[in-house]
């Protein structure tokens, strides 16, 4: 009987793969690319987060397409890259390479495909993901909705909903900084 070799990717796989990417159970999964709404939001919370940064002269903020490197999880991960992040780690020491650890907090703004049954498991098997990898706060960003659920690594199955005319945080992720949800949804 003959048997087949399956190729494992690696991180180093990923590094050569055009466009925006995860390595998942030694799979390089490709994403889409979002459209107009999500990439402005991701953009707004990605300059908020580094204004933030510049401010209290503590971490980073990221818009969307930055890889964050993990050590392989049970759900076989070994990659984020979310739409938008804060990471007060260190700096990879070749600042062109992906940050090696997950971020403190993450951001995952739905596209239009991101509905549905299989959509939201997806979305909750993600965010466990970024909990074990030590993500203390998931934003789960609903331009339809038009709503920011906010996820702790304490306590991930209870968000917090913050809707138009309302103050989002990160807490205890980002301590002290808030968006305005009618500004980020504009």
């Amino acid at each position: 009987m003959a048997s087949v070799e399956q190729f494992q990717a690696t991180l180093e796989d990923l590094y050569r793969t055009e466009g925006k990417a995860e390595l998942i159970g030694g799979r390089i999964v490709r994403l889409m690319p979002t459209g107009y709404t999500p990439g402005l939001i991701s953009l707004r919370i990605g300059r908020s987060l580094d204004d933030y940064s510049e401010i209290t002269g503590k971490g980073r903020g990221f818009a969307d397409n930055v890889g964050f490197t993990v050590a392989e999880l049970p759900s076989g991960r070994r990659s984020f890259s979310p739409d938008a992040a804060y990471y007060d780690g260190d700096p990879p020491r070749n600042k062109m390479r992906f940050i090696s650890g997950a971020p403190r907090f993450a951001v995952e703004i739905r596209s239009e495909n991101d509905y549905g049954d299989a959509a939201e498991d997806q979305l909750a098997a993600k965010r466990g993901d970024y909990f074990t990898a030590g993500t203390l706060v998931v934003w789960d960003v609903d331009p339809l909705e038009e709503c920011v659920r906010l996820y702790r690594r304490e306590d991930p199955e209870t968000p917090i909903v913050f809707r138009r005319g309302d103050a989002a945080h990160a807490e205890p992720a980002v301590p002290g900084w808030t968006v305005d949800v009618d500004w980020l949804l504009r």
